[in-house]
């Protein structure tokens, strides 16, 4: 049997993507399957999690003590192929290849635009760190044997021709977690709101609120504020009054929060890499998965499937009052908003799943280990 082991120092246990859809992928389709990442070790849907206990809590020490206990554990298991996640493995990327190893660094984000936009790095830093980053990723990537990226940037793969397989492999949503508590008939709360997922400014955090605020809604929060400081500023904000915080949660109180939810908020700023993707964020997958109308970023790119039957309201983030009237429109038209969110559902069912992005997790294993 194949031994496979995925590493992460950065991301919390059982991970959506690592752990419920690529882990769990690969385990039932007969591999061996270890999961490298901060916690305990268990066993859970055939994958062997192997927890390295706490993580420092602090950047640098994280980058460096965090990554390197990972990748001391990961060694000892003796995989096959390694499948990391995280840009400060990349080093240990290119030991574990010096070994005769095979190895795929999952890139989740485009980090060489993402660190241009951290709130904790100076204009020029940022910009320096961004250009050292890129050297090296690109160095790093020609030595190992795939990268992964959730999406095509304005048509085009960014990793194509910088290493020996890129494929594109979304964050399209896994039906199966959503379908038991997806009831179209289901009386949702008044005038509520929602928006999922890492907590920041960039991903429109304060629009919501200001917007919320304005529309006389419920913005119903879940996830971590990043940073913590920012959460404090948000807290501090007049119209903070109308925010329901639910704190981090886990998947199934995810998709009952989604149930109970009459509209899925996904405002992003244009930043870094957010409007440059050729795909939906993670949130907005989910959203459709539950019937949700979405309110979204005119500059995202909705499949053509869409097209003809709209599955929410496009608006600029930098015009909170359009944001508002949008909140108050689905509000003020359940019927209309209804049929939004049956569009997006249908959507994920025929084309946006795991099931479709599945096949190519596997194809690329198969095609690694060919050589």
């Amino acid at each position: 049997m194949i031994k496979v082991c995925h590493m992460t120092n950065v991301h919390g246990a059982e991970d959506v993507r690592i752990f419920h859809k690529e882990c769990v992928s690969l385990a039932k389709a007969g591999y061996d399957v270890y999961l490298v990442e901060r916690g305990e070790s268990y066993e859970k849907n055939g994958v062997h999690i192997v927890g390295v206990g706490e993580i420092p809590a602090g950047r640098i020490k994280r980058m460096t003590k965090g990554a390197k206990t990972v990748y001391q554990k990961a060694l000892e298991i003796d995989a096959d192929i390694y499948h990391f996640h995280d840009p400060e493995l990349l080093p240990y990327g290119l030991k574990l290849k010096s070994k005769g190893k095979k190895v795929i660094f999952d890139s989740h984000e485009c980090y060489t635009l993402q660190i241009r936009i951290k709130p904790y790095l100076p204009a020029f830093a940022a910009s320096l760190v961004s250009a050292l980053y890129e050297f090296y990723e690109r160095y790093a990537l020609k030595k190992i044997d795939a990268v992964i990226f959730p999406a095509t940037m304005n048509g085009v793969n960014p990793f194509e021709g910088l290493c020996r397989r890129s494929c594109i492999i979304s964050n399209a949503v896994t039906l199966e977690e959503f379908n038991s508590y997806y009831e179209p008939d289901t009386v949702k709360k008044e005038n509520q709101i929602c928006c999922v997922g890492r907590l920041t400014e960039a991903r429109g955090i304060t629009v919501d609120i200001l917007a919320a605020k304005k529309a006389n809604a419920t913005l119903t929060l879940a996830g971590t504020f990043s940073p913590s400081a920012y959460g404090d500023a948000v807290r501090d904000m007049t119209e903070y009054d109308c925010v329901d915080y639910r704190g981090q949660l886990n998947r199934s109180e995810v998709a009952a929060l989604l149930a109970e939810s009459q509209i899925g908020m996904a405002v992003y700023l244009r930043r870094g890499q957010y409007g440059k993707t050729d795909a939906f964020a993670v949130k907005m997958y989910e959203y459709m998965a539950m019937g949700l109308p979405i309110i979204f970023n005119k500059s995202d790119k909705p499949s053509p499937l869409l097209e003809p039957v709209p599955m929410g309201i496009a608006v600029d983030e930098n015009n909170i009052d359009e944001v508002a009237d949008a909140i108050r429109y689905l509000l003020d038209h359940p019927e209309e908003a209804r049929r939004m969110g049956e569009n997006g559902r249908r959507a994920v069912q025929e084309k946006w799943n795991w099931s479709v992005e599945e096949k190519k997790l596997l194809e690329l294993y198969q095609d690694i280990l060919k050589e």
